[in-house]
């Protein structure tokens, strides 16, 4: 199956209300997931939906993403984040809580959305970077007292 077949697959069935489109979206994503390539991240966290029937399925979309380079997904993640907040806020909280909770990516988190505020303002990244900062500022402080 064409890889623009698979993400009209994952996209159709990312509900998942049924079993057969629970199987349909676990296939297209494994196939997906063997040919990986950058110019489809944005493309695979839009998929996500905060109205999806079974979240341990879509866990495995969250997996394929964090399986890309960090500063790849991030990227990607940053890009979209304004339209997937309108569909998965909850998915994009989740994104963003594991991308604070590793060390490195927090820190190209920060990095990235620093500098994307800087060329193209948005309170959404400002919100996201201050956040990033408190929790690198706290992960110092805590390494200090050590």
């Amino acid at each position: 199956m064409s890889k623009n077949k698979l993400l009209a697959t994952l996209k159709a069935n990312c509900l998942m209300q049924t079993s057969a489109e629970i199987l349909a979206f676990e296939n297209a994503l494994t196939e997906l997931a063997k040919n990986q390539n950058e110019q489809d991240l944005p493309e695979l966290h839009l998929i996500l939906d905060d109205r999806c029937q079974h979240p341990e399925v879509m866990f495995g979309l969250i997996h394929v993403l964090e399986s890309f380079d960090i500063k790849q997904q991030i990227e990607a993640f940053i890009s979209v984040v304004p339209q997937l907040m309108i569909t998965a806020s909850n998915w994009t909280s989740i994104i963003h809580q594991r991308i604070l909770n590793g060390q490195e990516a927090c820190q190209v988190y920060q990095q990235t959305l620093h500098s994307v505020n800087l060329h193209k303002p948005h309170f959404l990244y400002h919100l996201l970077e201050e956040s990033a900062t408190i929790k690198l500022k706290s992960t110092i402080n805590y390494m200090e007292t050590k």
